[in-house]
């Protein structure tokens, strides 16, 4: 993880893979991490994998996240690493929220996520995380 010492706050961006409509989650957990100190950017509804590689690059972010409820989130995931791959984003922390049933964990976690927080995880949970790695 690169250092922050040219920028006080961490940059997170967070954003709605593809088809899914379903946001509540995803902007609690926005205010949360505004709440907590960081710069957040919220992408808003169904973005495309090259559309959060791309922003995640013009932004320079520390932490790029995902909030996923509609179950499309492996293959989304495997496309979106292959992007961070070719524009350099690879020592980015890169985590994911929402319905991630366990065996999706464990590919998600082959894919290269490096946090999975399936939906009911405490917020405090999700900003210690980020906290520790990206100090």
């Amino acid at each position: 993880m690169k250092s922050h010492a040219t920028r006080a706050r961490i940059r997170v961006l967070i954003a709605k893979p593809g088809l899914d409509g379903h946001d509540r989650g995803a902007k609690i957990v926005v205010r949360a991490l505004i709440d907590a100190g960081y710069d957040v950017i919220y992408t808003g509804l169904r973005q495309p994998p090259e559309a959060v590689a791309q922003i995640a690059l013009e932004e320079d972010v520390d932490v790029i996240g995902l909030s996923s409820m509609a179950g499309s989130h492996v293959p989304y995931c495997q496309r979106l690493k292959k992007l961070l791959l070719e524009n350099g984003l690879d020592d980015k922390l890169w985590i994911i929220g929402g319905s991630i049933p366990a065996p999706d964990q464990k590919a998600l976690k082959a894919v290269g996520l490096d946090g999975i927080f399936p939906a009911g995880t405490r917020l405090e949970e999700i900003v210690d995380f980020i906290n520790e790695r990206c100090q």
